[in-house]
């Protein structure tokens, strides 16, 4: 079995010329979804991790499964306005605009070591968000994982530059 097989990709959506690729079909069968999940962690093994935090929305997904199979914590880092507690807010720029993550203030305690995870890496702005406000908060981000990566985007190398090790399941190039 291979994941990116278990990938559907949609052409023209959201808009003309987009190659959407669409992890709900990998969730939706059991082995290739358990298999993204023990391939997500692989990397990390016998590390200690404290805490796995994920991008919304896809990224609640995996998060919550690999923090279930860590038995460890789950943080949620959502778009601007969707947490209801005092939380911490970190911008940035996306091609057509600007976009904000959000992180509850009391999410994670200094020292704590943070698996971040998303079910894809473009431009890996809204992962270089998570990161800063996982790192503001006091925690350290062990490592980040993604099923896809889109390498002509560039985020990859962004992330990496942050000092942060990324591991990916598949890349599609933009085919």
């Amino acid at each position: 079995m291979n994941i990116r097989d278990s990938i559907r990709t949609i052409p023209d959506f959201p808009k003309p010329g987009i190659q959407f690729r669409d992890v709900t079909t990998l969730f939706g069968d059991a082995q290739a979804f358990r298999m993204a999940i023990d391939q997500l962690l692989h990397p990390y093994a016998g590390d200690r991790i404290d805490k796995v935090a994920a991008l919304e929305a896809r990224g609640f997904i995996m998060g919550g499964a690999i923090a279930h199979q860590l038995s460890v914590g789950f943080v949620p880092i959502r778009k601007s306005g969707k947490l209801p507690g005092p939380r911490m807010s970190e911008s940035y720029t996306l091609e057509y605009g600007e976009a904000t993550m959000e992180l509850h203030e009391d999410a994670l305690k200094p020292g704590e070591r943070v698996l971040l995870v998303d079910d894809l890496i473009a431009t890996g702005g809204t992962c270089e968000a998570g990161i800063k406000l996982i790192r503001r908060a006091g925690a350290k981000v062990i490592g980040s994982s993604f099923i896809i990566d889109l390498p002509a985007l560039g985020g990859r190398a962004r992330i990496e530059a942050l000092d942060v090790p990324v591991n990916i399941l598949c890349e599609f190039d933009g085919d």
